[in-house]
């Protein structure tokens, strides 16, 4: 797989424990980071899809969890 190179800038402190997670875990900073991204990005796509579905499921009736689990089982 092809790969880009991207850079960013950390204040001190970040990079400090950035550093000391590369550290802990025998990963690269290039892996933390992919990783940390990674997990950002598709909890972004989740709040997007969340929001817009909440208007669609109120308007059924499906306000809490336990609606949805109602639905489901």
């Amino acid at each position: 797989m092809k790969t880009s190179a991207v850079t960013i800038r950390l204040d001190p402190q970040l990079k400090e424990l950035l550093d000391d997670v590369c550290r802990h875990t025998g990963q690269s900073r290039s892996e933390v980071v992919r990783d940390a991204l990674r997990r950002q990005l598709t909890l972004r796509l989740f709040e997007e899809a969340h929001r817009w579905t909440v208007p669609f499921a109120e308007a059924k009736g499906v306000d809490t969890d336990e609606d949805v689990f109602k639905l489901l089982s």
